[in-house]
């Protein structure tokens, strides 16, 4: 996992729902928590576009729902700055499914655009992206 230079905001605190946008047999998942992420005492950890979360599958085929999964947060609705001063923000938020916490995607193919800050951050996921924003 690298570093990323945006200042991407993090919206999506604990209990977020999110749609999946690949075929790894997940539609939706519910955030857990929020990997490698240090808030001050008492506030809860929220994610934005890059961070590696832990969720629960709501909703998906069944060998999948009720199971535990990392993933990676690939688009956010709420807007957040490049160093630029370009503006991005997506229509939904979604999270790509992970095999490992190395960044490996446990789907093949990826619906919709991903966050350029999501594929700089995890290589692994840049492979698969067909449509990079």
């Amino acid at each position: 996992m690298l570093a990323v230079n945006a200042k991407i905001t993090r919206p999506l605190p604990h209990g977020a729902i999110l749609e999946v946008c690949d075929n790894s047999g997940a539609k939706i998942v519910k955030l857990i928590s929020v990997k490698k992420i240090k808030t001050k005492k008492g506030r809860i950890p929220a994610g934005g576009v890059g961070d590696l979360i832990m969720a629960s599958v709501q909703k998906g085929k069944p060998d999948m729902r009720k199971k535990m999964v990392l993933a990676v947060i690939v688009r956010q609705k709420k807007e957040y700055k490049r160093p630029n001063g370009l503006r991005v923000k997506f229509e939904d938020n979604a999270a790509v499914v992970l095999k490992d916490d190395k960044g490996n995607p446990q789907g093949t193919i990826f619906k919709g655009p991903i966050a350029k800050e999501a594929c700089e951050r995890w290589p692994g996921i840049a492979k698969v992206a067909n449509i990079i924003v």
